[in-house]
């Protein structure tokens, strides 16, 4: 997209909660950078997301690093095949820390394949049995994947007494309904801006407006005005704008209905 084509970042009175991303793909001075530009446009807490082994030791450390981050502590699915005892007992370890608000990014993706499905589904299971025993959130991935994504979350929904997000959302409308029905909420970020992304806008709109977050999953997914460039938690407000207009309210009624789903959803005990 041609520059001419770009536009101010808009702000607006209520602040915004960037619900998922990966500050630690940064270095310090693109951190830093970041961290300022998103307080300008209010983006007022960021919550960075772990997929590794190699990356729950970061983002632990950059909820230190400035007073608006959290982080979660979990390992992807891309990243399965990593997890052991040792690992678990990290996670264990560092979701005990106030500053980590869940435990994900966790769950399912049969699209890439880049570890064993069986695999994949015994983690996912023994992640959500650790945020049962630890009282967390899930942050749920899930790609190409519906049906075992639902068997398992049924088994442990009931379980799950704070439930979670389903981030990124693009499944089918079926599995929606299930998560919405089961209590989580769902994640929406750049894809909604996307001209291609008639489904995901589809699922938007059956979304009561009290399960759904706002989220970049930074540095992917850039939404327009801006793709071709890597994405941040500055650009929430454009995604914030085709919300609204794709559910025909006023953008700061999605925005305030955003924020008080993700302060229930991460923040319950104190608002913090």
């Amino acid at each position: 997209m041609s520059k001419s084509k770009r536009r101010d970042i808009p702000v607006f009175a209520t602040p915004l909660i960037e619900t998922h991303c990966h500050l630690d793909y940064l270095d310090a001075a693109e951190l830093q950078h970041t961290l300022v530009r998103a307080r300008q446009v209010g983006v007022e807490r960021i919550v960075t997301i772990a997929v590794s082994a190699a990356n729950l030791d970061n983002v632990l450390a950059l909820t230190k690093a400035a007073p608006d981050i959290w982080g979660t502590q979990g390992i992807h699915p891309h990243e399965a095949e990593g997890f052991d005892s040792a690992v678990e007992a990290r996670i264990r370890a560092h979701a005990g820390d106030p500053r980590i608000v869940a435990i994900g990014e966790i769950g399912l993706d049969y699209y890439y394949d880049h570890a064993d499905r069986a695999v994949q589904r015994k983690v996912f299971a023994a992640q959500l049995a650790l945020a049962v025993e630890l009282d967390l959130p899930i942050v749920v991935h899930t790609r190409e994947a519906d049906e075992d994504t639902r068997a398992i979350l049924a088994e442990y929904a009931p379980q799950l007494q704070r439930k979670g997000v389903i981030h990124s959302f693009t499944s089918g409308l079926p599995l929606a309904e299930f998560c919405l029905d089961a209590g989580f909420m769902l994640g929406f970020n750049g894809i909604t801006t996307f001209n291609s992304a008639d489904n995901v806008r589809a699922v938007v709109t059956a979304t009561p407006l009290d399960q759904l977050v706002l989220e970049t999953d930074a540095p992917y997914l850039t939404p327009v005005p801006y793709r071709g460039r890597p994405n941040a938690p500055f650009y929430l407000p454009f995604i914030a704008e085709r919300i609204a207009e794709v559910l025909e309210i006023p953008v700061e009624t999605l925005l305030q209905a955003a924020y008080r789903n993700s302060l229930a959803l991460f923040f319950p005990a104190t608002g913090e």
